[in-house]
């Protein structure tokens, strides 16, 4: 499989936004309230997403892992009507997901590149090394946080993960000299 470009528009999403580890506490209690709320809205729902960042100069993949900072997120098929999401809120809280968390959120990723990665999310680095080497390639600078779209269950034996890329152009000083 290579990297593909694609250009993502606006999408609605149920958010919750948290600092830690990937399957630490934060992480799973986030899970749970965006699923809890997803499945008590019943509008149908697309898969788990994560935009992950951090905010340190050291390449991403280097900093202590409980450091990482991310957007959980659940699209929606449309925006919900006026007070639909705070009924939907008031339905789940015995539940004990932490609801209160999640936001609605609208995300435009705009030019994108992307690959599906099919196996550990321990092996993702290597998806990664072909998707920065086509942005090299192309003259792509990264325009955001490196996005990951759950296909299958985070237990699941086999997973596939689509990664994506928000990119821009690389500045070219020759081409703005002409």
């Amino acid at each position: 499989m290579t990297p593909t470009r694609t250009t993502h528009g606006p999408v609605t999403c149920l958010n919750v936004t948290g600092i830690g580890a990937p399957g630490g506490p934060e992480h799973i209690s986030a899970i749970h309230a965006l699923h809890t709320l997803a499945i008590t809205l019943a509008t149908g729902h697309g898969p788990l997403e994560g935009q992950w960042w951090v905010e340190d100069d050291r390449p991403p993949l280097t900093v202590p892992r409980d450091q990482w900072r991310w957007h959980l997120l659940i699209s929606l098929p449309a925006v919900p009507q006026p007070g639909e999401l705070e009924r939907a809120r008031e339905a789940a809280r015995p539940s004990g997901a932490p609801v209160d968390r999640v936001r609605l959120a609208t995300h435009t990723e705009g030019d994108c590149v992307e690959m599906l990665h099919e196996g550990p999310y321990s092996d993702e680095p290597r998806t990664l090394q072909h998707i920065t080497a086509y942005m090299r390639e192309h003259h792509l600078h990264p325009n955001g946080p490196h996005h990951e779209i759950y296909l299958t269950p985070h237990d699941h034996p086999h997973p596939r993960t689509l990664l994506r890329q928000p990119v821009r152009p690389a500045h070219n000083p020759a081409i703005s000299q002409a």
